[in-house]
C-alpha cells in the first residue's frame, strides 16, 4: 500500500508563492511518473503538471505554465508543485498521485484522473485578490 501525504498549502495573497510537497511511502517511488490535481467544489478535478519517474521530463496545463514547477527528489520519496505569481483562480484543494502504471508518462494519460492509482488526502491552496 502507498500512501502520499501533501503539505504546504495556506492562504496567500495574488502575486505571492508557495511550494507544495507530497511525500510517499514504499520502495518503488522512483518507477512511476506522479501528478498534481486541482479541485474546486463542484468541478472536475484539474490536471496541473506532472513528472516522469526520473524527473527528466515534465508537463504542465496551459493555465500554469510559466508560473508553476513540478519537481521530485527520488532520495527523499517526494515531490514538490512550486507556485509563483499565484492568481484567485489558482485557489483549489490540491493533489497529488501515482501513476498505475511504472515507467509510464504520455500526454495522452498524465491528464486524466482514472490513470492515477493513489492520491493524496489534498491541501487547500486559497489565494486572495
Amino acid at each position: 500500500q502507498v500512501q502520499l501525504v501533501e503539505s504546504g498549502g495556506g492562504l496567500v495573497q495574488a502575486g505571492g508563492s508557495l511550494r507544495l510537497s507530497c511525500a510517499a511511502s514504499g520502495r518503488t517511488f522512483s518507477s512511476f511518473a506522479m501528478g498534481w490535481f486541482r479541485q474546486v467544489p463542484g468541478e472536475e478535478r484539474e490536471f496541473v503538471a506532472a513528472i516522469s519517474g526520473t524527473g527528466g521530463r515534465t508537463y504542465y496545463a496551459d493555465s500554469v505554465k510559466g508560473r508553476f514547477t513540478i519537481s521530485r527528489d527520488n532520495a527523499k520519496n517526494t515531490v514538490y508543485l512550486q507556485m509563483n505569481n499565484l492568481k484567485p483562480e489558482d485557489t483549489a484543494v490540491y493533489y497529488c498521485a501515482r501513476d498505475r502504471i511504472p515507467g509510464r508518462i504520455t500526454i495522452a494519460t498524465m491528464g486524466l484522473p482514472n490513470e492515477y492509482d493513489y492520491w493524496g488526502q489534498g491541501t487547500q491552496v486559497t489565494v486572495s485578490s
